[in-house]
């Protein structure tokens, strides 16, 4: 027993829990299919329609659902238990993949009814991303948090690596090949999923008003250093996001073909692992701030050697250094909200998260893929590099409490 609790100190390594196991394993599964898809989607929208305008509207198409419902979502996983909720919009987007799969087996020359699909599994993933982040919290106790946070990103990025270089190899074989195993690793998931014993989960009797769903809207508004790290990323990557863009890369300007689509879009991933694997050896113990708004500095920058790269190995170096300086605002800024926030407005507050980061991604796309349309895809890509450099150092000024936090819990600056 330790002098300070009083109590038997427990593993603060998260894999030493079974039910965290079950988790991290669907964590793997589900982003693994949600890439073989997305490589899917973009190399066939691109081929109907040769526009990229169209690669934008992939991720609107993802991001609104999650926009229109941000109260709804977070609330339910606040109120309902958090591994159904998943378990449910995971067979969501296994009909998702089915419908995509008929697509590409039907040789259809539509579009539409692909983006319906992206509605669908858009919306899914709203209600997955706040009763999932909440729900690893539940799964381990605060002392192997931080170590189950940086596992749920190497489990992520690590679905970044393998997911789109299969996505791609499958996509050139045949596109029904990738819907068809994106469809079996997402029903693994949620098997898993419903695997976990019925965890913890602090709840209250709270009467459904206006008030109660905009609770998570208010402690983030409330936490200045939580609002900081959200934001931050919500700025930095709409305007540093190229990955929409990445077919037209690849068909166009570096002619690497549906392969090398993977490829590139597997390299932000193995920089991320490679970070990961570092972060678990020697996590960030201090200067936390400082290093967030550096690493999103530097992530901006090697956006913008990407966008201007017309060598194979110059871009995928780019892209390999921009998921590993992403990977530690990543676990920075997920840790940091976890450890500060409540679990009875966890999954509003993780549900505010996910627009932001949905906006950062999805809505990120759309801005790419608008750009792209009306000025060129080099110049959208190098654009958005620089406007992330400046969104560093414009919050750096705005929330000097984040720049000065030495640590990511609460112990003090």
């Amino acid at each position: 027993m330790t002098a300070e609790t009083g109590r038997t100190p427990l593993s603060d390594k998260a894999l030493h829990y079974r039910s965290y196991r079950l988790f991290w394993f669907a964590s793997a599964a589900a982003p693994f299919a949600a890439n073989i898809i997305s490589v899917a989607v973009g190399w066939q929208i691109y081929d109907i329609t040769r526009n990229p305008l169209f690669l934008g509207y992939v991720g609107l198409a993802q991001f609104l659902p999650a926009l229109v419902l941000v109260l709804v979502t977070g609330l339910a996983a606040d109120t309902f238990p958090r591994r159904l909720i998943m378990a449910v919009c995971l067979g969501v987007e296994v009909i998702c993949a089915g419908i995509l799969l008929l697509t590409a087996f039907g040789h259809i020359m539509e579009i539409w009814p692909i983006y319906v699909a992206l509605v669908m599994i858009g919306t899914a993933r709203a209600f997955i991303a706040p009763a999932a982040s909440s729900l690893a919290p539940n799964l381990v106790p605060p002392e192997a948090l931080g170590n189950a946070l940086t596992l749920n990103a190497t489990a992520w990025q690590s679905a970044n690596i393998v997911g789109p270089a299969i996505g791609g190899l499958l996509y050139g074989i045949a596109p029904g090949a990738a819907y068809g195993t994106a469809a079996v690793l997402m029903s693994i998931a949620g098997f898993l999923i419903l695997s976990i014993p019925k965890p913890p989960q602090a709840r209250r009797g709270e009467t459904k008003t206006l008030e109660t769903l905009l609770a998570g809207f208010r402690y983030i508004w409330r936490e200045k250093i939580v609002l900081g790290a959200i934001s931050l990323d919500m700025f930095a990557v709409l305007l540093g996001g190229a990955v929409a863009l990445l077919p037209v890369y690849a068909r166009d300007i570096l002619e690497v073909g549906p392969l090398g689509l993977g490829l590139l879009r597997a390299a932000p991933g193995i920089g991320g692992i490679a970070m990961a694997l570092y972060l678990q050896r020697f996590p960030v113990r201090d200067h936390a701030g400082h290093i967030l708004l550096v690493c999103v500095a530097l992530f901006g920058l090697f956006t913008v050697v990407f966008g201007v790269s017309t060598a194979v190995w110059l871009s995928i170096g780019a892209l390999l250094l921009m998921g590993a300086f992403d990977m530690v605002s990543v676990v920075l800024r997920e840790t940091l909200i976890q450890l500060w926030t409540p679990d009875q407005v966890r999954g509003r507050v993780s549900a505010v998260n996910a627009v932001f980061i949905g906006a950062s991604n999805e809505l990120g796309e759309f801005r790419a893929g608008l750009v792209a349309a009306r000025w060129g895809t080099v110049f959208a890509v190098a654009i958005g590099g620089a406007g992330t450099m400046m969104v560093a150092g414009l919050w750096s000024a705005i929330f000097p409490s984040m720049r000065k936090q030495r640590r990511i819990d609460r112990r003090g600056v």
